[in-house]
């Protein structure tokens, strides 16, 4: 690790690279070479009444979601829970979750991951959206790959229920 990486620094509003995943956008902040691998640290905007993930749950690291604007809704489990602005929701590794922006307002939260690495899930994911949106066949194949680099099982079936239930949409879904 350099010592560049490790720095003191200030990460300002609008610092950070920015990717968009069509439900969530992520703003990184903090990445594992910053921390020494123990933690990363991104922004989520979320727009009104958006699903942001389907259920889904890490093998190898926790998330802790701080509430900076807006209402945010989780399942946990099967734990149903909403968080306003200064609120935490901490998503243990293991457990199935998913989040979403519970209000008719921008919700944007900052999310904890730790140990870090799974932040650049986001990245590589970002990239597979046109690929996804095309239409192309190994698109599906394409996107277990990357769940399966970063130990992450996913349940797509969950997303109609979750929005259903929850009022919610899934932008560039087909029929939003």
């Amino acid at each position: 690790m350099s010592n560049e990486a490790m720095r003191p620094r200030i990460v300002g509003p609008r610092d950070g690279k920015f990717v968009d995943l069509t439900t969530i956008g992520v703003r990184f902040m903090i990445g594992g070479p910053d921390s020494g691998g123990t933690f990363a640290l991104v922004e989520h905007p979320i727009p009104p009444r958006t699903l942001a993930a389907p259920l889904h749950r890490h093998e190898r690291e926790d998330e802790y979601s701080y509430v900076l604007e807006g209402r945010m809704g989780a399942q946990l489990g099967d734990d149903v829970v909403y968080a306003s602005a200064g609120d935490l929701v901490f998503k243990p590794r293991g457990q199935w979750h998913t989040f979403w922006n519970a209000g008719d307002e921008p919700c944007r939260i900052l999310e904890i991951i730790s140990p870090a690495g799974f932040e650049t899930y986001f990245e590589d994911f970002a990239a597979l959206v046109p690929v996804l949106r095309s239409g192309d066949p190994t698109a599906g194949k394409r996107a277990a790959e990357i769940c399966a680099r970063y130990a992450l099982e996913v349940q797509p079936e969950s997303i109609p229920e979750l929005c259903r239930t929850h009022g919610l949409r899934v932008p560039g879904a087909p029929g939003e």
